[in-house]
């Protein structure tokens, strides 16, 4: 237990508590849109805010070069998430749009980093996550962003229900069905920003929605889901980092690792059941 009382353990242990309920609660609505792999377009555009953050911080010499890298970040991502989302709206394939976003952003991002004096390791410590490098301003920054999250996605859940749903029937409610698809779409962004210090952005999406995959097959109603999922995906992060302190593995594949193998056993264990109860 001493453990416990060493700073770097906890910033690492709240940090991924904050990411394992916050990231299922929008995973949970990109699911039901069935636009699961939305994190990953997005993720990648967030990568090239991160590197725009560097090489901003080292034309502005700043003490830590990294210190607009999330900010960053979030203002990239907010961007190439509304983007898709106004492009998903008016029907113009914003499957190819991602994809643009997709490549675009992990290819920038590669370039910016040089271009900022960035190292191969600075890289991967995005792409996979460095949650040993987080600080109490990242605490407070995820803590920040993370209320967000919660606050809107649950506060606002029977709206947004609707219109991820069945948006004919909620605009006929007088819902506002743009606004708040544009509230998904920049909050997904928010949680993948949030989401990346632990896993990184070639996982992020799996943090997002493999919680809410194993949620749906032991819960029935959206709300039940959204709440295991948050469970599911705070017992993830938690475990997944517990582990690394003891063992030299990274901590973002391993909870996704770990993620993907409860869905199988989950998976496997309720067709058992339904098949022994038939």
């Amino acid at each position: 237990m001493s453990l416990l009382s060493e700073p770097l353990i906890q910033r690492m242990l709240i940090v991924g508590l904050l990411v394992g309920m916050a990231a299922p609660v929008m995973g949970t609505y990109l699911v039901q849109r069935r636009m699961a792999l939305l994190g990953d377009g997005i993720g990648h555009v967030a990568l090239a805010g991160v590197a725009a953050g560097w090489l901003a911080g080292s034309l502005f010499d700043l003490a830590q070069q990294d210190a607009l890298a999330i900010p960053g970040a979030v203002v990239f991502a907010i961007i190439g998430a509304v983007l898709i989302e106004r492009m998903r709206s008016r029907g113009t394939g914003a499957d190819v749009v991602m994809a643009i976003l997709f490549y675009g952003g992990i290819s920038g991002g590669v370039l910016l980093i040089g271009l900022a004096g960035g190292s191969n390791a600075n890289l991967l410590g995005y792409l996979f996550g460095s949650i040993s490098t987080v600080t109490w301003g990242d605490v407070w920054m995820s803590a920040g962003l993370a209320a967000l999250i919660l606050a809107v996605g649950i506060g606002l859940r029977t709206a947004l229900f609707g219109v991820t749903h069945d948006q004919e029937f909620a605009r006929s409610t007088g819902l506002p069905v743009e606004a708040l698809n544009m509230v998904v779409a920049v909050l997904a962004a928010v949680t993948i920003t949030v989401a990346m210090r632990v896993v990184g952005v070639l996982l992020v999406s799996a943090l997002m929605i493999v919680p809410v995959a194993v949620a749906q097959l032991l819960t029935r109603s959206f709300s039940r889901t959204m709440y295991v999922a948050m469970g599911i995906g705070a017992v993830l992060t938690l475990t997944g980092i517990w582990i690394t302190v003891f063992h030299d593995i990274q901590p973002g594949a391993l909870i996704v690792t770990l993620g993907v193998t409860l869905y199988v056993i989950v998976a496997a264990a309720t067709s058992l059941l339904k098949g022994a109860r038939r």
